[in-house]
């Protein structure tokens, strides 16, 4: 995972448009464009964006462009953000023995 992921999916109009490429597969400029409500030109900044950080393919048909989601990126950040569940769950486990050991505790003062 880069800093170009994060950066790039930091700006609303390229998130979207990386949620609409998810949702619905490829799609050319114009119909980003239309389907967001952006201008051409601005929609061709945000996926040159995309496309420098690895987010989105761009196929090249007669004088179309064609983006599609590039899922690596995204993936790749999804583990990175594993090891923050994992890290939250062992949390939850010593939690949850030291919680144990506490009513064991009481129990044994209770019938003492």
């Amino acid at each position: 995972m880069t800093f170009a992921t994060l950066s790039a999916l930091a700006e609303p109009n390229r998130f979207n448009i990386v949620e609409l490429l998810r949702d619905c597969g490829a799609l050319t400029v114009g119909e980003i464009a239309q389907k967001l409500g952006l201008r051409l030109p601005q929609s061709s900044k945000h996926l040159h964006v995309l496309a420098e950080a690895g987010l989105v393919n761009v196929q090249i048909d007669a004088n179309r462009r064609i983006y599609s989601l590039c899922p690596t990126p995204l993936i790749e950040m999804n583990h990175w953000l594993e090891t923050f569940t994992q890290i939250k769950e062992e949390q939850f486990d010593r939690l949850e023995q030291l919680l144990k050991k506490v009513q064991e505790s009481e129990n044994v003062q209770n019938n003492g």
